[in-house]
């Protein structure tokens, strides 16, 4: 299985899509794996899959942002809206 460390600024939109996915009211701090990479940094990231490639998205709060619009995104493509039709009034009878 191959794995990708990826930054908020590099997500595509199936990356976006896995993260909404797995964690629709955001992460908090167990979702969260501590590493370092080959410079010796320590990187904070969270884990999605596919069925062939581990992604560890750094984390930070601008991808709580990204998941958050993109999020709002999706919401909003879901809802349709539509205004009911007022009621007609009747004005031919006469009031008592």
């Amino acid at each position: 299985m191959i794995r990708k460390i990826v930054d908020y600024q590099k997500l595509n939109e199936d990356i976006l899509n896995l993260l909404v996915e797995k964690f629709p009211d955001g992460y908090d701090d167990d979702d969260i794996i501590s590493f370092r990479n080959a410079k010796n940094e320590v990187i904070e990231a969270v884990e999605v899959r596919t069925e062939d490639t581990i992604y560890l998205v750094k984390v930070g709060k601008r991808l709580v942002q990204a998941m958050q619009d993109f999020g709002d995104e999706d919401e909003t493509d879901d809802i349709t809206t539509s205004t009911p039709p007022a009621p007609e009034a009747d004005f031919d009878k006469e009031a008592d």
